[in-house]
């Protein structure tokens, strides 16, 4: 921005008797707008001025406060909370960050961002229609242009356009203002589970149109190749002029003019002198349908023609050819029950905010494809309108959510009838703009808002407008799973326990799809029980899948220097889901805000810089296309778990894994298999008679180049146990075994002796859960060792301890035995009755410097727990130990790998240790101690030790979801009782 454009003081100052600050729309919520004109269905991004860039930019106290003549600037799209002002981010989930009723707004405090800049208006725009968009802005918008008022906007996460056609000039120079208000009456329905922002967070646009122009154009295209395109004709003037005429065409095809819709509009008088209603239909033949996993979209064009010809309008658009409907209890897609693999997903950037890239959510949905996931919950508002066209291309089944959370007053404003047009408002306006997109299967009328009436005020609008979608809240649902009232055609509830879904659908009386909105809550080390999950929705008829809370933690880049969002200069100040030295990323409380919910931001299956979890394997390989079912006599039972197509798309490598011989690979054909079906495919090894062992894994890769994965890219690898291991006896040999006093192992490759460990540091689950704070009441972060006996037997040393807590005391033996090349190590550990759910019982010690390698043959390469452990196969793996722990951004425990069966820790020059268990155990091998990780806020506090944290874990509890859902299984707890677990020590 120049310096001229800078220090015009043409736009300084404030607008005397302001009619739109004198109407405080801020604190009106029966006013969602003044001047703005209708949502529609067509793009004007083409020829459009873009207007995103620096602005001038100042920030007031209030939205009564005067202007200045102090301008700093702005970059537009983009939240200023994000650009160095003194107004930071807030995290809340439930709690509004301030605590005035609605519809009232801080009086004192309420940040108002003055945007400013001039615009050269073409001179060939004369005599045409001339349209301001503002693409987003948090949460109220004003509007002036050279000093008039224009228009006013609510809605945070939708357009608001005004037609400056009377207040400009072509050829001339204008000033636009753009004001935006942070707290208002809508703020009290925006209330969701995110940081609270201010500022104009998608791009602004300046476009011009013939005054004769396309209002709207509305596609409806059925999988049977049946095609109706409805358009609106506006002119500027008023009155149509006569002899206007529409045209189409669909990669070529002409479509016809519906001669029937124009006389039935005539027989009912549906004939207007200013709004011109016309229909173009056709029947394409052996139409290409839209899918998920086949996203065919048709190139349609539509014209709007003057009375001699000329094109006054064009609007395009992509069409896909499909059909939604309910049947009984299921979803069906073109008439097939698919099942709903997927993830709730914001707008987000740890740089920008709220403002994200074409280039950015291409992205995410790439990544999202990669991993298994068909279908996106817009949660919980209109996503950036590329994201849809995205969707339309990669193929993703979309549940669009219209804007609407008012957590924290809920019950209140669900009837409030000052509050009954911002919710038609809302949810219509959504409908009408993302209406085309095949993308789009469900509507949904928003999120944890109570349900009342301005709920079934906006159903029925929907109603009306698209039949051809159902709807879905969870509000409404929760009344009833099988409640036929008139708010959601789909059961979704959030968090239902696996058994009550379980129940209801085997209970007789579903009477609909069982999709939950949100499932397995994703804050932290989580996700527990996910395979437990799918492998009841699969096999259990009336359900049909979710969506994961949610797509990403929501970590902020901050510098620790002066606590301020790193902003836009944050670039490539991260990698690998860590922040660089002098950053962290920031959650709830790190912008000192009064109000918030800590790390309950930080909840998504990747991490800020999109990193992914290691619950993306997991959930690849349960949303894998093909399975290996189960061993039949000398073949392999081979199947096809997609919907709609075939595995001509796939190509595959064969993989043996032998405990004791190494890795062996052979080329795989798949055989010609149609959704659903199966085939018996050969044996592809003959195993060798030694070797321990087997396992046979399925590679599976992308066979061509696609929109979302280069060719070789690996979709999912079923596995198969071939061979179980047999029991190996270790017989004593001569040799010494060292213990101090206390009966602690003294070795020359460890520092700390084993001991027993029942601690972890708290994950986001165990705290929030409860579970944290009853460990720490029965003192298993403080057990006190204390040495009972130490007695020699021949060459095995005899150790017997009590570890104390609070309420509790554990008898722990051990027995050291040498054995050929090393020591075997046999526990036994007692846990009173009334520990009944601890987080693990094993063996913890700790290594020499210098042991940076850890290989192992078990579950991996990624990190992998007891209740989640099926994206983790059984194989031979390697992987720095400085690469092994998962930086949860607060940390907790992390890093573990499930079902080990060995492994070595060694130095560069092949040196180290090696490990062998009596069965597959849970070890997790880190720089950190428990009580390093239970005791740090942020990465940025550890400080790594220079050895090896090693921990063997006769049971390990599993993870489950109890931040916000279901614990994990019975099955998955530690109990009380004895416990005995055996591994060998050997030096490499």
């Amino acid at each position: 921005m120049t310096d001229a454009l800078m220090n015009d003081p043409s736009t300084h100052g404030p607008h005397p008797a302001d009619p739109l600050i004198a109407l405080r729309p801020w604190e009106a919520p029966e006013v969602t707008s003044w001047g703005r004109l209708p949502m529609n269905a067509v793009d004007r991004r083409d020829g459009a001025l873009v207007l995103d860039g620096d602005w001038r930019f100042q920030l007031l106290p209030t939205p009564e406060a005067p202007v200045s003549d102090r301008w700093s600037s702005a970059y537009v799209p983009g939240v200023w909370t994000m650009q160095d002002t003194d107004d930071l981010p807030q995290y809340t989930n439930i709690r509004m960050p301030y605590t005035e009723f609605p519809p009232q707004s801080p009086a004192a405090k309420n940040p108002t961002g003055v945007y400013e800049r001039q615009v050269d208006v073409p001179a060939e725009w004369a005599g045409r229609r001339i349209v301001l968009q503002v693409g987003a802005a948090e949460s109220v918008l004003l509007v002036h242009v050279d000093g008039r008022p224009v228009g006013i906007s609510k809605d945070s996460h939708l357009a608001a356009g005004f037609d400056l056609s009377g207040v400009v000039r072509p050829g001339e120079r204008a000033t636009v203002r753009l004001t935006v208000v942070k707290w208002s009456d809508a703020s009290h329905i925006e209330d969701q589970d995110q940081w609270w922002h201010g500022g104009i967070t998608r791009s602004v646009l300046l476009y011009a149109t013939d005054p004769l122009y396309l209002a709207d154009v509305t596609v409806r295209a059925r999988h049977d190749g049946d095609l109706r395109v409805d358009c609106l004709v506006r002119d500027a003037s008023g009155a149509l002029p006569e002899g206007w005429y529409v045209t189409g065409e669909l990669d070529g095809h002409l479509l016809a003019q519906d001669i029937g819709f124009d006389r039935a509009n005539e027989e009912d008088g549906r004939v207007s002198d200013f709004l011109g209603e016309v229909r173009l239909h056709t029947l394409v033949p052996q139409v290409r349908l839209w899918t998920a996993e086949t996203p065919e979209l048709y190139g349609l064009t539509v014209r709007l023609h003057r009375a001699d010809g000329t094109i006054a309008d064009t609007s395009r658009h992509r069409v896909g050819f499909r059909d939604v409907e309910i049947v009984g209890r299921d979803l069906l897609i073109n008439g097939e029950r698919v099942f709903i693999r997927g993830v709730n997903r914001h707008d987000f950037h740890p740089l920008t905010g709220r403002t994200v890239s074409y280039d950015d959510m291409r992205a995410d949905l790439v990544l999202l494809k990669r991993f298994g996931f068909n279908a996106i919950r817009t949660a919980h508002y209109p996503n950036d309108p590329s994201l849809y066209d995205l969707a339309d291309e990669l193929g993703f089944y979309v549940v669009d959510e219209a804007d609407i959370e008012s957590h924290d007053h809920a019950h209140e404003i669900a009837d409030d009838p000052r509050y009954l047009n911002a919710f038609v408002d809302r949810v219509s306006r959504m409908v009408l703009r993302d209406k085309n997109h095949p993308s789009v299967i469900i509507w949904s009328l928003g999120n944890e808002s109570d349900y009342g009436a301005n709920h079934d005020a906006a159903a029925g609008w929907v109603r009306r407008h698209d039949p051809t979608r159902p709807l879905q809240y969870e509000g409404a649902a929760k009344r009833g799973w099988a409640d036929p009232g008139l708010a959601s055609d789909i059961a979704c509830p959030m968090y239902a326990p696996l058994e009550e879904c379980v129940a209801h659908a085997l209970s007789g009386v579903q009477t609909k799809p069982l999709i939950q909105c949100e499932y397995s809550h994703a804050m932290g080390n989580s996700n527990g029980t996910l395979a437990d999950h799918w492998a009841a929705i699969e096999a259990t008829p009336g359900l049909q899948g979710g969506f994961i809370w949610e797509f990403w933690d929501h970590g902020i880049l901050q510098r620790v220097t002066d606590g301020r969002p790193a902003g836009r200069g944050g670039a490539g100040l991260y990698d690998n889901g860590v922040a660089a030295p002098g950053h962290r990323w920031a959650y709830g409380g790190d912008f000192g805000e009064p109000y918030h919910d800590g790390a309950f931001i930080a909840d998504g299956i990747v991490f800020p810089d999109r990193t992914p979890k290691p619950v993306l394997y997991e959930h690849r390989e349960l949303a894998a296309p093909v399975r290996l079912k189960c061993f039949r006599h000398e073949g392999l039972v081979l199947s096809n778990h997609q919907h709609f197509r075939g595995l001509e798309w796939l190509a595959a490598e064969w993989e043996l894994s032998l405990a004791d011989g190494g890795t062996l690979t052979a080329p795989a054909e798949l055989p010609d298999l149609r959704p659903g079906e199966t085939a018996v495919v050969p044996l592809p090894f003959e195993l060798p008679r030694d070797g321990g062992e087997a396992w046979l894994t399925l590679r599976v890769r992308t066979a061509q180049d696609l929109p979302w994965a280069p060719r070789g890219t690996e979709v999912c690898a079923p596995q198969l146990r071939l061979r179980a291991a047999e029991p190996v006896e270790e017989s004593a040999v001569a040799a010494q075994v060292e213990v101090d006093d206390d009966g602690l192992l003294v070795h020359p490759l460890l520092t700390v002796a084993p001991t027993l460990s029942l601690w972890r540091a708290p994950t986001d689950n165990d705290e929030l859960g409860g579970m944290a704070a009853r460990w720490r009441a029965w003192g298993l972060d403080t057990l006190v060792r204390k040495p009972v006996s130490v007695r020699r037997d021949g060459m095995s040393v005899t150790v017997d301890a009590e570890y104390a807590g609070t309420t509790g005391v554990v008898r722990h033996r051990q027995v050291f035995t040498p054995v050929e090349g090393g020591l075997r190590v046999d526990e036994e550990a007692e846990l009173p009755d009334e520990w009944d759910d601890v987080a693990r019982v094993g063996s913890v010690f700790e290594t020499v410097a210098g042991l940076d390698l850890l290989e192992w043959f078990g579950q991996g390469p990624w990190e992998s727990y007891p209740d989640r452990s099926a994206g983790a196969p059984v194989g031979h793996h390697s992987v720095p130990v400085d690469a092994l722990f998962t930086p949860y951004l607060r940390p907790q425990e992390s890093g573990g790998r499930h079902g080990v069966r060995r492994f070595t820790l060694s130095a560069p020059d092949a040196t180290g240790l090696a490990v062998t268990l009596d069965e597959p155990r849970q070890v997790s091998v880190t720089r950190y101690r428990a009580e390093d990780l239970t005791a740090a806020a942020h990465h940025d506090e550890l400080v790594p030790r220079p050895g090896c944290v090693v921990h063997l874990d006769a049971a390990h509890r599993g993870l489950g979801t109890a931040s916000c859902g279901p614990d994990t299984f019975p099955s998955y707890l530690v109990p009380p009782g004895v416990h005995r677990w055996s591994w060998t020590l050997r030096a490499l």
